[in-house]
């Protein structure tokens, strides 16, 4: 693509952030947008596809964003591996060290990331591990590509207090008319998940690997109605009371980009 074509691209991904966040936030005040707006100028960031996000302290950039964008750098590959002296398993403890290599010639650029029980949500407590790969892999692409503003998945997150688990008698109904496949996830348990995803603008792929892991089946067609709804429902309450650690815990998701040997 030229750059001729590139710019123009650009300019229509500006006015169609600018234009989103306005419908959204009708409140945003004119520093914010544009903040946004530099933000996509340089690195063609798109709000709608969650690359940025916007919290009560401005614009963070997710995991979907910076592996977006490493994929339009053509980045050479990443190296991740852990801290051996600093880890603790017993105690979820896990400091990771990434090494992103944005050229074929790049000594690299390394970010760490730490997770343990202290500094995570309970939506993503036993994931310390990948938490903390997520984080050291962001701060690792934000060097190389020099973003400054932090992302989500970096930010510490007060665990608060256990709050036990809703019952399945909150669930959503079966449909009266039976309507459903084996699993029994009828269209109402679908059309309820589909509506999260788009009222909080979520990675469809990355709910659906997410899911999975949360039923403990192989496939999500293998899951239970009870299963996905309980799923679903979880989803709902994330979504509505910490989007920020949602996201993370999607991301965790995230495939790699490439790996490369040590």
């Amino acid at each position: 693509m030229s750059a001729k074509n590139l710019h123009h691209n650009n300019l229509q991904l500006i006015r169609h952030n600018t234009s989103l966040v306005k419908k959204l936030y009708p409140n945003i005040n004119r520093a914010r947008v544009q903040a946004l707006r530099e933000l996509t100028r340089q690195f063609s960031f798109s709000f709608a596809s969650g690359d940025v996000i916007q919290l009560e302290n401005g614009w963070f950039v997710t995991h979907t964003g910076l592996v977006r964008l490493a994929r339009r750098k053509r980045c050479r590959g990443i190296h991740v591996e852990a801290v051996d002296s600093l880890c603790d398993s017993a105690a979820s403890r896990f400091v990771l060290k990434a090494t992103v290599y944005p050229s074929k010639d790049s000594a690299g650029f390394v970010g760490y990331g730490d997770a343990d029980p202290s500094n995570v949500s309970l939506l993503v407590r036993g994931a310390e591990m990948r938490i903390a790969e997520t984080r050291a892999v962001n701060r690792a692409l934000r060097k190389a590509y020099g973003i400054g503003i932090c992302s989500v998945e970096e930010i510490g997150s007060n665990p608060g207090p256990m709050r036990p688990a809703p019952d399945a008698q909150k669930f959503p109904p079966k449909n009266a008319n039976g309507n459903g496949s084996g699993n029994g996830s009828g269209p109402k348990v679908r059309d309820r998940l589909c509506q999260i995803i788009r009222q909080h603008r979520l990675d469809p792929e990355l709910v659906k690997a997410y899911a999975v892991d949360f039923c403990g089946t192989k496939a999500l067609k293998d899951a239970t109605r009870e299963q996905v709804e309980s799923f679903v429902q979880q989803l709902a309450e994330a979504a509505r009371k910490d989007r920020s650690a949602l996201l993370c815990q999607l991301n965790s998701y995230a495939p790699p980009i490439q790996e490369v040997a040590g």
